[in-house]
This record gives structure tokens, C-alpha cells and sequence, in this order.
């Protein structure tokens, strides 16, 4: 006997305001002003991670409804990838145009977890644009691919 799918309902959406007004749609450097692309976008029940032209990446906390701002030091690339997970903590994989690949490990509320933020860099690995990221469900494996083609596992332990 078939079963019967259930009825699809759609429901309307208003735009995230709230969310693009925190970004700034232009910076200043010296004397030029570049305008601020966004260029990447990842979503999970916590967070909305948003990448931009200018190497910044913009992470709103849907529970407390603020932004943070989290930048790599150097030079000012693009971020072309952006991948979350909420596990035991809350991690964000970030890919640049340049093949940069970086991971931040969130401050926990948690007894006994991060209480700073954490930056790790794999680097050297990749020479070209990162175009997939992708999390193994426990947070100690990171597959990054490039548009050369390569891919890379990278394993993680962050308690050491």
C-alpha cells in the first residue's frame, strides 16, 4: 500500500535586515574605498557564518542576535568557502582564493570547553581556490577541496 506524502506548505520569509545591516557595504584602506562583497555562506540552528570579498568573516549568533567579526591576519583575500559544525564545540572552516584554509574553534559556554577563541591554520597545502569544505560529524576530520581538483583530509584534535 502507498503512503501518502504529506502536504507541502510554503510560508513567507522577511529578509534578513537585521543580519545585512551589521555587514558594511564598503571599507576604507588609506584613500580608496573597496567595496565588501559577500562571497560565501554557511547556515546551522546557532549560527549564520557569512564570508566577504575582504577577507573578513561575519558570524551572527542567532541565540543572542550579535555579530562578531573574524579576519586573517596579512593579507586581505577573499573568502570563497565557509563550512560550520556544532559538535562538542562549535567549529567554522574557512577557504580563501588564495587556497588558505583556517579553522576557529568558537568560545563555549560549556564547563570545561574553550573559553577564548582558536585559530588553526592548514597551511601550504593547497595553491589554488578552496571550493568545498566539508566536517566528518564529530569534528576531528576536515576535507578541503580545491578547484585544481585536490582534495585534502586533515585531522583534527583540538583538546591537545
Amino acid at each position: 500500500m502507498a503512503s501518502v506524502a504529506s502536504p507541502v506548505i510554503f510560508k513567507e520569509f522577511c529578509p534578513l535586515y537585521y543580519l545585512l545591516n551589521a555587514i558594511p557595504t564598503k571599507i576604507q584602506k588609506g584613500f580608496r574605498s573597496i567595496v565588501v562583497y559577500l562571497t560565501a555562506l554557511d547556515t546551522n540552528g546557532d549560527y549564520i557564518a557569512v564570508g566577504s570579498s575582504i577577507g573578513m568573516l561575519y558570524l551572527y549568533c542567532r541565540h543572542l542576535n550579535q555579530m562578531k567579526k573574524y579576519n586573517f591576519e596579512g593579507r586581505c583575500e577573499s573568502i570563497t568557502f565557509v563550512k560550520l559544525l556544532s559538535c562538542f564545540d562549535d567549529l567554522v572552516a574557512v577557504g580563501t582564493a588564495s587556497g588558505r584554509v583556517a579553522v576557529f574553534q568558537l568560545v563555549s559556554s560549556l564547563p570545561g570547553r574553550n573559553k577564548q577563541l582558536r585559530r588553526f591554520d592548514v597551511a601550504g597545502i593547497h595553491k589554488s581556490s578552496i571550493t568545498a569544505l566539508a566536517w566528518s560529524p564529530n569534528g576531528m576530520k576536515l576535507f578541503s577541496g580545491d578547484d585544481k581538483g585536490k582534495i585534502v583530509y586533515s585531522a583534527l584534535d583540538l583538546d591537545q
